[in-house]
């Protein structure tokens, strides 16, 4: 059965990037464009990771980590956050927030794409239990 990965972001481009980066290594791509369909959506298909943009319409995915965190089912699920708008401290700060791991936009595609396959092998302990 193939891994879930939920993709929750509002923007198209950015949305067919991460796609492009995770198309062709077997993954069961899931898609959200909006916050609150991104919180009923992971609820319902219990991905094994999640993208997350920081900034949504409907719910910050911020708060949707926090919401997501707070159930003992999510606790071990990795959250990758993605932002555009990256200032000094903000990784340290999604990192203490919930988030696995921090990516800044433009996404790198090999970055992402090893980053993802490295967390669902469980080869790679989650940056903010360090």
């Amino acid at each position: 059965m193939p891994k879930k990965i939920l993709i929750i972001e509002d923007n198209l481009q950015n949305l067919r990037v991460v796609q492009l980066s995770l198309k062709d290594q077997g993954y069961l791509l899931l898609e959200a464009t909006d916050g609150n369909d991104a919180l009923k959506l992971a609820l319902k298909e219990r991905p094994d990771l999640i993208i997350m943009d920081i900034q949504l319409p409907g719910m910050s995915g911020i708060e949707i980590t926090r919401k997501l965190r707070e159930r003992p089912d999510f606790q071990q699920v990795p959250i990758v956050a993605v932002t555009a708008y990256a200032m000094r401290g903000d990784k340290e700060k999604a990192l203490n927030l919930g988030f696995d791991a921090y990516l800044t936009k433009p996404i790198s595609i090999r970055e992402l794409a090893s980053l993802v396959a490295e967390m669902l092998a469980g080869e790679r302990e989650a940056i903010r239990s360090q």
